[in-house]
């Protein structure tokens, strides 16, 4: 079709009401702590009923649905897992079921990020029908992610290496516009080595907490004066664990863990960053106090399990590059509106796509990011209906744009 804006615009109005509620159906279905089966069979069943050529699982208990055979590879990635809901008592609304108000949907998971499946599965349906996949092998890959950012597509493409995808698409929420980067980051732990005692008669001992103090401190010192990325923001570190090992309260600790959360900028590596977070140690304490990088290795529910170390690589995508431009004119020529591009402030499966892979992505998804594993969890049915419009045309224009 030449132009297929309003025709794609009276099939997603026509199929509005389906869309919401397969949208509200996958938010009922509990998916924390990356048990996604159940909220996959759902999707399956809607891919099923839309006519996929393809619907599975791997390994790894990801689902799949692929469309096309062209020579040109396209991924529409949504993880579709979520994060717990803490304690049920602080929320006002049941998590799963949620409540409409205003037009919004408030549920686990609608903003982050089980929003943009229903116009990614919708949407690639639509353009199929439509003759927009035409030269396309297309996927949906509805995965998990909350654990571990980019192990999904990293096992996916790695278990099955004729999926080397030309194009990545990831409904992260960007709030309807073209997102082209984050930053990336390190998870590492230090530990500090002691000797117990009884606490009567600590000078016997060595404090292994006293011993971390000072690094804590410098660590604090650290964040203050990492670089500035015009883009991506400033380089961060924090903080955010510690575990103390002691033979009672009584005790003086001998081990002192803490972990930390380092995100990184462009020109920052996993081994500049290491020996940054080393250097802060002083020399006589070398032996006792040791810096790790952490990897992640907890198997899938299917107990697939698939090593990776926990760095994420930061990238971004140029403004003039033809996937960011073609997803620029897919919003200008269905709303005629000129919108920004942006940026994740959290991490996303991009960390492998363009982080590790260097497979060109974007990101397009409805919702707001500050609502993300929050008690207001809510995304705009509207938007979540109009991305629809956004994942049918696209292809279209990336064709024409590259």
């Amino acid at each position: 079709m030449d132009n297929p804006v309003s025709e794609i615009q009276k099939r997603v109005a026509d199929k509005r009401d389906w869309i919401i509620e397969f949208m509200r159906d996958i938010c009922a279905i509990p998916s924390m702590e990356s048990q996604i089966g159940q909220v996959g069979a759902r999707i399956a069943e809607e891919m099923k009923k839309l006519k996929f050529d393809e619907v599975r699982f791997d390994k790894m208990g990801n689902i799949l649905g692929r469309i096309g055979n062209g020579p040109k590879v396209i991924v529409y990635d949504s993880h579709i897992d979520t994060v717990g809901i803490g304690e049920r008592s602080e929320w006002e609304w049941d998590p799963f079921v949620g409540k409409v108000e205003n037009g919004i949907l408030f549920a686990r998971g609608a903003c982050d990020e089980k929003g943009s499946t229903p116009g990614m599965v919708y949407g690639l349906a639509m353009a199929r029908d439509l003759g927009l996949l035409d030269g396309f092998t297309a996927y949906y890959f509805g995965n998990m992610e909350e654990w571990c950012d980019g192990l999904a597509p990293n096992s996916f493409v790695e278990a099955d290496p004729k999926v080397c995808p030309d194009f990545v698409v990831i409904g992260e929420p960007t709030k309807m516009q073209i997102y082209r980067g984050h930053k990336g980051r390190l998870e590492l732990k230090i530990t500090a080595h002691g000797r117990s005692a009884h606490a009567a008669h600590h000078y016997l001992g060595d404090n292994a907490v006293y011993k971390m103090a000072n690094i804590i401190t410098a660590i604090r010192e650290l964040d203050r004066r990492l670089p500035t990325d015009p883009f991506l923001g400033k380089a961060t570190v924090a903080v955010t664990d510690a575990e103390v090992r002691t033979a009672s309260l009584n005790a003086v600790p001998d081990r002192f863990t803490i972990f930390l959360d380092r995100r990184l900028i462009l020109g920052e590596t996993k081994e500049n960053t290491l020996a940054q977070i080393r250097g802060l140690i002083p020399d006589y304490l070398q032996d006792e106090i040791h810096v790790e990088d952490l990897f992640y290795d907890t198997p899938s529910y299917t107990g697939f399990v698939f090593p990776v170390d926990k760095y994420y690589p930061p990238w971004v995508l140029e403004e003039t590059h033809p996937l960011v431009q073609a997803g620029q004119q897919t919003i200008q020529s269905l709303w005629g509106e000129t919108r920004p591009t942006g940026k994740w402030g959290f991490s996303t499966n991009g960390t492998y796509w363009a982080g590790k892979a260097g497979f060109p992505s974007i990101g397009f998804g409805p919702g707001d990011e500050i609502y993300a594993h929050t008690l207001e969890d809510q995304n705009n049915l509207d938007d979540v209906v109009r991305a629809t419009e956004w994942y049918a045309l696209f292809p279209k224009l990336l064709k024409g744009a590259s």
